[in-house]
């Protein structure tokens, strides 16, 4: 979809697209007032804008649209035993997650999950499960403070992936 195409969509069909990219209502709701937008630098200043001036809330909700690492270690190994494509075409293959990896990932979310009441946030593009449990593992020891704009900063990677992805199908 062009950015053209983006900017003609009824706020409806804006509002579904958008919420794709980031599960926040409040985000959602303050980016369809800004269409229609005149280009993509444009675009993403008032995404990463209007991400940055959401409550604690706002952002927690967001982490909640995420499929928790952790739970099912089979569901774990599909995920990276598959080649991911982003949306520049570029193509990170993920390597094949060892059991101890997998069980590792899972644990160590719950820990991250009860010590900050929310899912553990990562920009996983070309990331491999192994790099993914020492990012979690280093951040465990992170103070809440400290760790929630972390989790913020990786879910506005993560929105302008989606973004870009929208404007490249």
């Amino acid at each position: 979809m062009t950015l053209a195409e983006l900017n003609k969509l009824s706020k409806t069909a804006l509002a579904a697209a958008l919420q794709t990219c980031c599960g926040s209502t409040a985000w959602v709701e303050n980016m369809v007032v800004r269409f229609p937008v005149s280009d993509v630098e444009t675009l993403m200043d008032e995404a990463k804008t209007q991400w940055n001036s959401l409550a604690e809330a706002d952002w927690r909700e967001a982490f909640t649209h995420h499929p928790k690492i952790g739970g099912d270690v089979e569901v774990l190994r599909a995920k990276f035993a598959s080649t991911s494509t982003w949306a520049e075409g570029e193509q990170a293959s993920v390597k094949q997650a060892s059991q101890e990896t997998l069980e590792a990932l899972a644990a160590g979310n719950t820990e991250y999950e009860n010590k900050f009441g929310y899912i553990f946030i990562v920009c996983a593009t070309g990331k491999s499960a192994e790099e993914m449990l020492a990012l979690l593992q280093a951040r465990l020891a992170n103070k809440p403070e400290d760790e929630i704009l972390i989790a913020a900063g990786e879910q506005d990677k993560i929105t302008r992936i989606r973004l870009e992805k929208i404007l490249a199908a």
